[in-house]
């Protein structure tokens, strides 16, 4: 059975390396609103804790977590971190997207 959500080895990396910068914990949250050229957005940010609903994806010492109503929208997704030409971001490989934009922060189901 595939998990509901994987933190990709390069995503773990750059989460732990953002955490300790910041004297935080290397807990990422990503989470989908409504939004963006798509219709749905990914946000991403340092978390403080880890809540009831969430689901964890632990790789390394970095961990993310979504909550249950995001997960809906990303299960079977991978988290990555993606160096290129156009900057340096997190991406979301999700196989529920139908479509999405250019710069990859949004989709639609």
């Amino acid at each position: 059975m595939a998990p509901d959500i994987q933190l990709l080895p390069n995503a773990a990396k750059r989460v732990t390396e953002i955490a300790h910068k910041l004297g935080k914990a290397p807990l990422l949250r990503l989470s989908v609103e409504g939004g963006g050229c798509s219709g749905f957005q990914y946000r991403f940010g340092l978390a403080d804790a880890v809540e009831a609903d969430d689901v964890i994806a632990e790789s390394g010492e970095a961990k993310l977590v979504v909550d249950s109503v995001s997960l809906d929208l990303v299960r079977g997704s991978a988290v990555d971190f993606i160096e290129s030409l156009g900057g340096k971001s997190f991406q979301v490989t999700n196989p529920n997207a139908q479509s999405g934009c250019g710069c990859g922060s949004s989709f639609s189901v």
